[in-house]
């Protein structure tokens, strides 16, 4: 199965978007099968792969809503190797819908199984919130990675999005492990920038990638592009910071898998 990572972070512009891409078509150009699934009602990582969400025939909600086989809503992206589910405005409606179906915490899991088999990596952006279609999206993942912006009241939410993790893994996703805290927008010109990363790394050890991602015009102007910075200039230093960020998960996911199964 492929391995399903889930991008989950409760404060709204911290990069966890932009990360998804360009995750998701970093790990696409290294030649990995990789589908992005866009849980964010705002379907902005929908935008950022360049489909026209206007246009759209079949979504993410109609596979939740059980409308649609889930393989009916997978799309190509124009990017060998990488496809997506889409997600826009009707999405809105998926969170108070689930609440009448029974497992509902589960129904995107469920719905990923048939599919995982196909891809090497599944990539997950989420809402910033930690309602139902979170819950969803973190009880399907094998590994959570959560972005932290470099200012202070990032790092007060990330506390309590990892008591939250900690009660999803207890009831719903006992196999769920933590891919790692990604340090984002960071300026080296910054005081603040520097205390956030000196505070991570003293509290969260080893969950903190080695990797860091600038603050970056580049990375804030290509959202709206439709095409990941990646490919719009590959030797960027948003673009490589992205290629060395696949490079460390790949690394720690394999390292986690020799010590399960050792």
């Amino acid at each position: 199965m492929g391995h399903i990572i889930c991008i989950a972070s409760l404060k709204g512009g911290v990069g966890k978007t932009t990360t998804a891409v360009n995750l998701s078509a970093a790990f696409a150009t290294l030649g990995k099968k990789t589908l992005l699934i866009d849980c964010d009602p705002q379907g902005s990582a929908t935008t950022g792969t360049g489909i026209n969400k206007r246009n759209l025939e079949r979504t993410l909600y109609d596979a939740l809503m059980g409308k649609a086989p889930i393989e009916e809503t997978v799309l190509d992206t124009g990017l060998e190797n990488l496809r997506i589910i889409p997600s826009h405005g009707e999405f809105f409606r998926a969170e108070l819908e689930l609440l009448s179906k029974s497992a509902k915490e589960k129904i995107l899991r469920n719905l990923l199984v048939p599919i995982s088999d196909a891809y090497d990596y599944l990539i997950i952006d989420t809402p910033p919130s930690l309602g139902l279609i979170s819950i969803n999206a973190i009880t399907a993942a094998d590994s959570l990675l959560i972005p932290l912006q470099c200012e202070f009241l990032a790092y007060e939410s990330l506390i309590q999005l990892l008591r939250f993790i900690r009660l999803v893994k207890k009831t719903l996703n006992p196999d769920l492990r933590l891919a790692g805290v990604l340090l984002t927008m960071y300026d080296m010109g910054e005081k603040t920038s520097h205390q956030i990363l000196r505070n991570a790394r003293n509290h969260l050890k080893n969950a903190v990638f080695d990797t860091i991602i600038p603050r970056s015009v580049q990375l804030r102007e290509v959202s709206g592009m439709g095409r990941p910075l990646v490919l719009l200039d590959p030797e960027s230093v948003g673009a490589q910071t992205h290629l060395e960020l696949v490079h460390e998960i790949m690394g720690r996911i394999s390292k986690t898998r020799v010590k399960r199964d050792a």
